[in-house]
């Protein structure tokens, strides 16, 4: 095998009943035991080298477990064959077996060498075994290996290179690779082929050969080359912001990961937001691991927290930009086959584990999902977009226990990001609580098209902080109270925040106590206390009027 890629197969000659060797096919189902042992269920499709009475070897895959070699076999017979590729390979991949003699038969061996091949063998026996040759060989041929006939034209030679080889360089270099000349006119030549090379059967093929042998670095490529590679335009600029948003990203910390845009279809089943109807099914799938597309880029991040969680590695922040991809069958046209499929861009954030480990200077601190929203804002800043301008509510999922999304006033999603349910972690193994971010990149790309960033210079004018403490019933979320805030006062109004959070006694049923801080700064004037009363008043009285906010 090793020497000339030609396998063979060695059968004890006492256990093939008749004395005779027949090639057939048996019939679907039949049980054969391979040489590892396991019974497998015989296809009609399959082809067998048999005796005259059972299966002994499943041709050009795997030898039988009754019919092999063992220490006691003193006669053997040698079987060389040439077997057609597209059977081997569907019969190799209908029981799962990938072996040395199935790797060759499938790509294709040299059919004329098999004689040649089984007299080495014999010859092999004879001398290093003390074996002797007992029969002459049986050649059994079906249908003689044919040539490869190719029509070369130089100048079609000329046009694929981009250069002119001589005329005798090309007959000296395909003759070398042992095709035959059989017809030559002014405009090119007629090659026979020989059949073991069987990645040559067009002329292009041939014209690779030619280029690989005349050497790849004796052809210049014209300067003047355009690529239709080249990205211009928001291809471009898509580009530049993911650099842009990987390097901040890894400058807090992130790695970047690159997960199979293969998956398991398993992880899809009974959910909702990703349900197993929009999944794009691999028609010949290599496993049950890898037999859809991904609907979103969250299991692949897990695999990757479990697989570093297992080997003590448990404090993750990871990042991965990726396409999913999705299936309608609604949308499906006779027409256009790909009318029911889509595909999106996408960026996904995973924080796990403890934000602070170790630390002389610090005590350990758990990550939380506050730092996730943090992530995920301060990208939308990056990209140039205020999230005064965008929508930002609660979001039911089932991916999420908890979670919000942020949309464009259009409606558009440009963001979810929440805390992963302990049912999808406890499927991954995964002990600690995971935050996940998953960012439209496609609808940001939309969302920033109008988007101009200009400058101003830092205001002259001071800063003034207020401070409210507001009484307010517990499932209203700051969220709401900043959306308030701003809607009030949009000029002046710079920046709330939340700086206190208390819930307990001395408060009534069902309320909580939030501290939150409001800066204003006008950037023409100095502000007064009149001017500044007068819009804490305001913000007061909507606090009230919307949220039944009151003063403490």
């Amino acid at each position: 095998v090793h020497a000339f890629g030609q396998p063979l197969h060695c059968f004890d000659a006492d256990k093939i009943e008749g004395g005779e060797v027949v090639v057939k096919t048996m019939p679907e189902g039949t049980p054969f035991v391979t040489l590892d042992g396991v019974e497998r269920k015989l296809s009609d499709r399959d082809l067998m080298i048999c005796d005259k009475e059972k299966p002994m070897c499943i041709a050009g895959v795997f030898g039988g477990l009754d019919s092999g070699s063992t220490e006691t076999t003193k006669d053997v017979f040698i079987e060389s064959a040439y077997f057609h590729p597209t059977w081997v390979r569907k019969t190799a991949r209908r029981h799962g077996l990938n072996t040395d003699a199935s790797f060759r038969f499938e790509r294709g061996i040299d059919p004329n060498i098999t004689i040649y091949c089984l007299k080495l063998a014999a010859m092999m026996v004879k001398e290093l075994a003390g074996g002797t040759i007992s029969s002459e060989i049986k050649d059994v041929c079906a249908t003689p290996a044919q040539d490869f006939i190719v029509e070369l034209s130089y100048e079609k030679v000329y046009s694929l290179v981009g250069k002119v080889i001589p005329v005798e360089t090309i007959k000296s270099i395909v003759t070398s690779l042992e095709m035959k000349i059989t017809n030559e006119t002014a405009e090119g030549l007629t090659l026979a082929v020989p059949p073991y090379r069987v990645d040559v059967q067009r002329d292009c093929d041939v014209i690779e050969d030619i280029l690989r042998i005349y050497g790849y670095n004796n052809v210049e490529i014209p300067s003047t080359l355009k690529s239709s590679l080249t990205t211009k335009g928001e291809h471009d600029k898509s580009n530049k912001l993911q650099n842009l948003v990987a390097e901040q990203l890894v400058g807090c910390g992130f790695n970047e990961i690159l997960n199979n845009s293969l998956t398991r279809a398993g992880y899809y089943d009974g959910m909702e937001t990703y349900p197993s109807k929009n999944l794009v099914m691999l028609l010949n799938p290599l496993s049950t691991d890898l037999n859809a597309m991904r609907q979103t880029l969250l299991f692949g991040g897990l695999e990757s927290i479990s697989h570093n969680a297992n080997r003590k590695n448990a404090d993750l922040k990871f990042f991965e930009f990726g396409n999913c991809y999705y299936f309608d069958a609604e949308k499906k046209n006779p027409e256009k086959s790909l009318a029911a499929y889509t595909e999106n861009y996408h960026l996904g954030l995973w924080v796990t584990g403890k934000k602070v480990s170790n630390s002389w200077a610090h005590a350990d601190e758990e990550s939380s999902v506050y730092e996730l929203k943090a992530y995920v804002e301060n990208i939308f800043l990056r990209l140039g977009l205020n999230m005064r301008n965008l929508v930002v509510g609660n979001l039911v999922d089932d991916i999420y226990a908890t979670a919000l999304s942020v949309q464009t006033k259009g409606g558009k999603r440009l963001a979810t990001f929440g805390i992963v349910t302990k049912k999808i972690l406890k499927a991954f193994d995964i002990d600690n609580e995971v935050y996940y971010a998953d960012l439209n990149w496609k609808e940001l790309m939309k969302a920033i098209r109008s988007v101009k960033i200009s400058y101003t210079e830092i205001s002259k004018f001071p800063a003034v902080k207020r401070d409210l403490a507001l009484l307010i019933d517990k499932k209203v979320q700051f969220a709401e109270i900043e959306k308030i805030a701003y809607e009030t006062e949009k000029k002046l109004l710079k920046e709330v925040s939340l700086f206190d959070v208390y819930e307990g006694k001395n408060l009534e049923a069902g309320k909580k106590s939030y501290a939150v801080s409001f800066l204003l700064q006008d950037e023409t004037q100095t502000l007064n206390d009149k001017m500044i009363d007068k819009i804490m008043s305001k913000l007061v009285k909507n606090l009230e009027d919307k949220l039944d906010a009151k003063l403490r």
